[in-house]
């Protein structure tokens, strides 16, 4: 039972009652991202530009390391 007025219990990871995050709610995240810290989410299979798609594997890539598993993005 909690009060009225009682804050929030803290999110976690491991709270199972919460339901996965929405393609939708994704969306809105990287939207705040972006506006709030000019920081860029992209999902690289989501770039059509065989160029761009490549540029961006390129410059993630040079900065993290390379990828460890998910593919080719079906190349």
């Amino acid at each position: 039972m909690r009060l009225p007025g009682a804050p929030q219990p803290p999110r976690s990871c491991l709270d199972l009652a919460r339901s996965p995050t929405t393609a939708v709610e994704l969306d809105a995240m990287r939207a705040a991202a972006w506006h709030r810290h000019g920081v860029a989410a992209l999902a690289v299979a989501d770039i059509v530009d065989p160029w761009l798609r490549q540029a961006v594997i390129n410059e993630a890539s040079r900065r993290w390391g390379r990828r460890h598993g998910g593919g080719q993005h079906g190349r």
